[in-house]
């Protein structure tokens, strides 16, 4: 593979574990320079950065809370200028397993923060800061965004509006930058190791997703035609159709 995105500065949220870790080596390897960001795993963001390192990539870290969006966002700019960030990945975001009538309102206010709020906040500084520069923000959905149920509620709500958000933001910041979503479906088992039969039983492919389809897609919205904006790409093996 070669280096389409030498010489880019990525800004990812949540950038530390799981697929936000992927998404920043992914991104590395081919060749941009990575601000991962982390609320509270500073052990794993280094364990990152030194990844990144290795691809011959620089990595910086920075940690900040989301669940204050305005702090978070103050902290975050000087960085986001300093860097010249041109390309933003919105993936930090909490994910709870509670009902409509199990969410209190702290709930719905940490969801809407972490999911909604500071990345609405970002993007605006990325925009500012671009101006009339080419940039381009990719926002980390679910399929549940698109296909709402009962679990999971103040996460899908949250998760549904930053969908609403992408394509509202596609509009409002054409023709410089292009936003775009991924929507993901059972890519990584749960982090608390709870059950995963019923997972996969949902999921028209049968399966759980290979990491490396998402980084083909990922890559594609990162490098490919600047023409594709507005869209939500599901790799969700169809979860979403049923």
């Amino acid at each position: 593979m070669g280096k389409p995105l030498k010489g880019k500065t990525i800004l990812i949220t949540g950038a530390a574990r799981r697929i936000g870790q992927y998404l920043a080596i992914t991104a590395a390897k081919a060749g941009a320079d990575i601000i991962i960001h982390h609320g509270h795993s500073q052990d794993q963001a280094e364990e990152t950065a030194k990844r990144i390192r290795q691809f011959g990539s620089n990595a910086w870290i920075v940690a900040a809370d989301f669940t204050h969006p305005t702090i978070a966002a103050n902290k975050l700019e000087p960085l986001i200028i300093a860097k010249d960030v041109s390309v933003l990945i919105n993936n930090a975001a909490i994910f709870k397993p509670i009902d409509f009538f199990e969410t209190k309102f702290e709930d719905w206010k940490h969801h809407l923060a972490i999911n909604l709020t500071t990345p609405f906040l970002l993007c605006q500084l990325i925009a500012k800061h671009l101006g009339k520069k080419k940039g381009r923000i990719i926002n980390i959905i679910d399929w549940r965004a698109l296909r709402p149920g009962k679990d999971h509620f103040p996460y899908s709500i949250s998760k549904a509006a930053l969908a609403a958000m992408t394509k509202a933001m596609a509009l409002s910041l054409a023709p410089n930058i292009v936003v775009n979503g991924l929507a993901l479906g059972a890519i990584l088992p749960p982090s608390n190791g709870g059950p995963t039969n019923n997972i996969i039983k949902q999921v028209p492919a049968g399966r759980w997703a290979e990491l490396d389809e998402v980084g083909k897609v990922f890559l594609f919205l990162l490098a490919g035609p600047e023409y594709v904006t507005g869209e939500i790409i599901h790799v969700d093996g169809g979860r979403h159709l049923v």
